[in-house]
C-alpha cells in the first residue's frame, strides 16, 4: 500500500470533508497516459477496483459524469439508451477540463465545478473499496463506493465492456 503521506488539500479532498465522509489517501507517481494500470500496480490493488471518472456529453452537449471500473470501457450504446438519450461521447480534454474544472488524468467526481448528473457502473457500488480520483494527477482517495450514490446521487447503470 502506499505510505502515508501529506497531500494538500484538493477541492475533492474539502468536498469529502464536508460531507463526513472517510477515505484514505493513496499518492503515486503519475504517468502521462498510463492510466488505470500504472495508479492499480502503484497501489497494489486490482485494476477493477480503481475507478475512472470520464467527462461524457449526450446529444445536445450536455455534460454528465461516468464512473468506471479501471479495467473496462463505456458502451455509449448502452449508456444512452440507459440514461436514456440519443448518443453519448466522450467530452474532448478542455470541455471536460471546462465541466469538472479538473485537468484530464486528474478529474475526480468530488468538488466538481459545473453540476453533472453523476451515474456509476452498477457493479462498482458491489466492491468493498473503491479507490477514485482525488482531484490532482497522481492522488487516488478510497472510499466505501455507497458513498457515490448517499452523497453524489448517482445513478446505477449498466454499460461496463471488458477491456
Amino acid at each position: 500500500m502506499a505510505k502515508k503521506e501529506h497531500v494538500s488539500e484538493t477541492p475533492a479532498t474539502q468536498f469529502l470533508r464536508k460531507h463526513g465522509v472517510a477515505f484514505t489517501e493513496h499518492p503515486y507517481a503519475y504517468q502521462e497516459h498510463g492510466g488505470t494500470s500504472v495508479s492499480s500496480s502503484a497501489l497494489g490493488v486490482p485494476e477493477h477496483d480503481v475507478i475512472k471518472t470520464l467527462v461524457m456529453q449526450d446529444e445536445a452537449a450536455r455534460p454528465l459524469i461516468v464512473l468506471m471500473h479501471g479495467d473496462c470501457k463505456v458502451s455509449t450504446k448502452n449508456l444512452a439508451r440507459a440514461i436514456p438519450c440519443k448518443s453519448v461521447e466522450p467530452c474532448k480534454p478542455d470541455v471536460a477540463q471546462r465541466h469538472s474544472g479538473y485537468l484530464v488524468g486528474g478529474t475526480s467526481p468530488f468538488g466538481i465545478r459545473k453540476a453533472m448528473p453523476v451515474y456509476v457502473e452498477e457493479s462498482i457500488l458491489q466492491l468493498d473499496k473503491i479507490y477514485i480520483n482525488g482531484g490532482r494527477r497522481g492522488y487516488l482517495v478510497g472510499i466505501d463506493p455507497h458513498v457515490l450514490v448517499d452523497v453524489l446521487q448517482a445513478q446505477p447503470v449498466i454499460c461496463a465492456i471488458a477491456e
